[in-house]
């Protein structure tokens, strides 16, 4: 895959694998889009990267995505590649009258909204001559880490969704990608995971953008990183090891 000259959209690229993607595309001449849902995070990344372009986006909300929708048509009709990044992750005790507060946020953020955000751009897509889709999941998908168990099922619901859109749209001009990440030094879930024992398993941002980019140009359908690889391989079979049990 020629990875130039591309019009990319990043969702939650402000910040993380996002704006880590978003930087390396944007020094290979390609014209990055990201969107969030903050203008002062947006404002920090370009301020890092002045070749980005913005948009202030919660797409969870349906009138902002069909803004969105309507801007990307006017101003970048050429848009062929969409990144499905933005995600939450809380840690979840179901022992706990807490345990399901903000559930509908999480789940809308890393599930409903990607697979309706492809619903309203797949149009745009198909009229170009080759475009691509990258949903990013995670290696948790497959062997869940059991404090964030509402996070790990929404990922692994997007794994099972991108096989049947890969499946669907492999007759057309759009490509389908799963990018899956393993533990990533990012602010996800607060940065409660950027200490401690888990540190050493965890890779920089930078380091897992410039494995997964030089994935999806040679082609491949999964872009495994890191640890990912083998929880993808060894699924269930890695769960008590990664949980201490």
């Amino acid at each position: 895959m020629k990875l130039t000259d591309n019009t990319i959209l990043i969702t939650g690229g402000a910040s993380g694998i996002g704006l880590a993607l978003a930087k390396q595309l944007s020094e290979r001449k390609n014209r990055v889009i990201i969107c969030g849902r903050s203008r002062e995070a947006l404002d920090r990344a370009q301020a890092a990267v002045p070749a980005l372009i913005t948009r202030v986006c919660d797409v969870t909300d349906l009138d902002n995505r069909d803004s969105l929708s309507g801007w990307l048509e006017n101003n970048h009709p050429d848009l062929n590649m969409l990144i499905n990044n933005a995600g939450v992750q809380y840690v979840r005790h179901f022992d706990d009258d807490q345990a399901v507060a903000d559930l509908d946020q999480e789940i809308a953020i890393n599930l409903a909204a990607p697979i309706q955000l492809i619903g309203e751009l797949l149009p745009m897509l198909k009229r170009q001559p080759s475009a691509v889709i990258v949903n990013v999941t995670s290696g948790l998908a497959f062997t869940p880490k059991a404090d964030i168990p509402v996070y790990c099922a929404t990922k692994a619901a997007l794994h099972s969704f991108t096989l049947s859109l890969r499946h669907q749209l492999k007759a057309t001009g759009v490509r389908v990608v799963e990018m899956i990440p393993p533990m990533v030094d990012t602010n996800l879930g607060g940065g409660v995971r950027a200490g401690g024992a888990e540190r050493q398993y965890m890779m920089s941002p930078e380091e897992f953008a410039t494995d997964a980019l030089a994935q999806l140009e040679n082609d491949q359908d999964e872009l495994l990183v890191g640890t990912a690889v083998h929880t993808r391989k060894h699924g269930e079979a890695m769960f008590e090891r990664l949980n201490g049990g």
